[in-house]
């Protein structure tokens, strides 16, 4: 059973920036936590009307503005003279930066979907913004709040596992199973012109390794559009990290790709005491001490994946509230951009690309 936790409402009105699959995701669940006292309003610049159930597909004959009670613009201009409390940045990725900075400008707190944006600039002067206005910002990183994922982070947090050696994370998914209910080809995951590719579109992959291990100083790079699929973008892509945890090198290995089926996503992390495995679609971690020879399991099976998402915002409502701060600031979401700018300067020149944090 999904838990709600539902809040008092912290804001009256909220303004979604693009209604697609995810930001319809985080609509749905706005209204099972807040109920219908908080006004919706949104811009869409395609202005689909389709809406999709919590499996993703197409609920026939249904209207968003009806079912949700949505008050729709086209402008952004228009949307935000509306005077929403909260704008939640949901658009394909190279329009995040821009909405949120207009978002900001107009004094919304933000809730911004990964990935932050596409490049660092303008960011600096977007987290000012938010911090001369009292804002409160969050980038939407869902994994951190999946149980199996806290489990790791735990697990190497505690030391169980030694002295960290090595890391392995893979997440392959068939881009054409994503959204069955339109072209692939069409979505922005899959068109350069709408900032998409495995380094911009799955980056929660990314953004795990940064929590779990750290800064990487260097990125190494290779892959490309390598497969049959019709994508103008990187298809696959693996990704060596040359990371520092607790003083010593410590590599990261990352794979991305459009094409497994079945899908994989894979967390490995190896110790000199010890090793674990999560896997998302077994729903389960896997510990083994070398010294005692022992393996110990772990299983989420009553875990629905769409709780981490109603975790995520109920944590951004807590940091709205002033109970919490945000997980994932934009400074966070600002070095992850840099991971994935770093792995596509590689990608291209064919070399190892430094990072620096600054």
């Amino acid at each position: 059973m999904i838990e709600s936790n539902q809040k008092d409402l912290p804001f009256r009105r909220a303004l979604f920036c693009g209604l697609g699959s995810i930001g319809q995701r985080h609509l749905r669940n706005l209204r099972f936590l807040l109920g219908e006292d908080v006004e919706i309003i949104a811009y869409r610049a395609r202005g689909l009307d389709y809406v999709l159930d919590d499996q993703g597909g197409i609920i026939p004959g249904a209207s968003l503005a009806e079912k949700y009670n949505v008050k729709l613009f086209r402008s952004l201009d228009e949307a935000l003279n509306d005077k929403p409390d909260v704008a939640f940045i949901t658009n394909p990725n190279p329009f995040h930066l821009p909405a949120a900075r207009a978002a900001a400008d107009a004094g919304c707190h933000l809730f911004i979907e990964k990935p932050l944006a596409e490049t660092v600039e303008g960011i600096d002067e977007l987290i000012e913004a938010v911090a001369r206005k009292k804002l409160t910002a969050f980038v939407a990183y869902q994994f951190r709040f999946h149980p199996g994922m806290k489990k790791v982070k735990e697990i190497i947090d505690s030391g169980r596992l030694g002295r960290v050696i090595a890391a392995h994370i893979v997440n392959g998914e068939y881009i054409p199973d994503w959204h069955p209910y339109e072209d692939y080809r069409e979505t922005h995951p899959a068109r350069r012109d709408l900032g998409g590719g495995c380094l911009n579109i799955q980056t929660h992959e990314l953004d795990l390794g940064l929590w779990l291990l750290g800064m990487p100083r260097r990125v190494y790079a290779v892959g490309g559009q390598l497969s049959r699929l019709e994508t103008d973008v990187e298809d696959s892509v693996s990704i060596l990290l040359d990371c520092e945890f607790e003083g010593r090198p410590l590599p990261l290995h990352i794979h991305l790709d459009y094409l497994q089926r079945p899908p994989q996503r894979v967390c490995e992390i190896v110790g000199d005491a010890g090793r674990l495995r999560y896997d998302y679609y077994a729903n389960e971690v896997v510990v083994y001490d070398t010294e005692a020879r022992t393996t110990e399991i772990t299983t989420f099976h009553q875990f629905q994946r769409n709780q981490m998402f109603i975790d995520e915002l109920n944590h951004f409502l807590d940091c709205i509230a002033g109970n919490a701060e945000p997980l994932i600031d934009l400074h966070e979401g600002r070095r992850s951009v840099l991971i994935s700018l770093a792995a596509h300067a590689s990608l291209n020149s064919g070399e190892a690309t430094g990072i620096t944090d600054a």
